[in-house]
């Protein structure tokens, strides 16, 4: 099995809501503590070679290329979920034997030994994909990871599809991911959009490996804080707080 990694950084959003007082940037380019929200992600991937992290940009991406112009990239035009941003980025991934890291670009507080110990625990277990959780007391809007009566892995549920006894589970999904690529990318071709909003989600990806008989593992090593997204200007505010600090 060949230990190579690459990085796939979904970096295509908008961020709609982030867009008051005339800022059109797109959401990665936005400013925490005087920095583009990206650089922070892009310096914790720092032990990956550069021509091995794609950025997967879309809206205003000249913007993201120009900031970051030594990166390989792939457009997403349209956005259509998460498991859509990884098929953009599969040309960029085709004949690769590796593994590929799947993070966001606005989680600016994730740190790189969490990415470290995500790849650590993936290499070590011999994983065909591994999630990275964390556990946190609050009321977070984040998938709920569901494990078997064993301790395995067994599915992720949505915060809205949760049922009362699945909202209580405390162990969170991080949204980031390490797949080894020949079967991301053949799973990839199978994602479906019959849902309410009609996109393709990577949190599918897991469950169709587990399905066809290939071990998914859980690296339980992120914080909540490391989970923090930046999707308003409160979390903005919050994230800039944290790292100011």
């Amino acid at each position: 099995m060949s230990n190579e990694i690459k990085a796939v950084v979904l970096a295509a959003g908008k961020g709609t809501r982030l867009q008051t007082e005339g800022i059109t940037l797109p959401k990665v380019m936005r400013l925490a503590a005087g920095r583009p929200l990206l650089s922070y992600v892009l310096d914790a991937l720092s032990f990956l070679p550069r021509e091995d992290i794609i950025l997967v940009v879309g809206y205003q991406k000249q913007d993201v290329l120009e900031a970051y112009p030594d990166y390989p990239a792939a457009e997403q035009a349209e956005q259509l979920g998460t498991g859509h941003a990884v098929q953009c980025a599969a040309g960029e991934l085709a004949g690769f034997e590796g593994h590929v890291l799947v993070c966001c670009g606005d989680m600016p507080l994730m740190k790189r030994e969490t990415y470290e110990s995500l790849v650590r625990t993936h290499l070590e277990q011999g994983n065909l994909c591994t999630l990275l959780s964390g556990r946190s007391e609050e009321e977070l809007p984040y998938g709920r990871i569901i494990r078997d009566g064993a301790g395995n892995f067994a599915r992720i549920v949505e915060d809205k599809d949760c049922t009362p006894e699945e909202k209580a589970v405390r162990e969170l999904n991080a949204g980031v991911y390490l797949f080894r690529a020949p079967e991301l990318l053949e799973c990839l071709g199978q994602l479906r959009c019959d849902n309410a909003q009609k996109e393709y989600y990577l949190t599918d990806v897991p469950a169709l490996l587990l399905a066809k008989g290939g071990r998914v593992g859980v690296c339980d090593s992120c914080t909540p804080v490391e989970m923090l997204g930046v999707n308003t200007p409160a979390q903005l505010a919050e994230v800039e707080r944290l790292l100011s600090r």
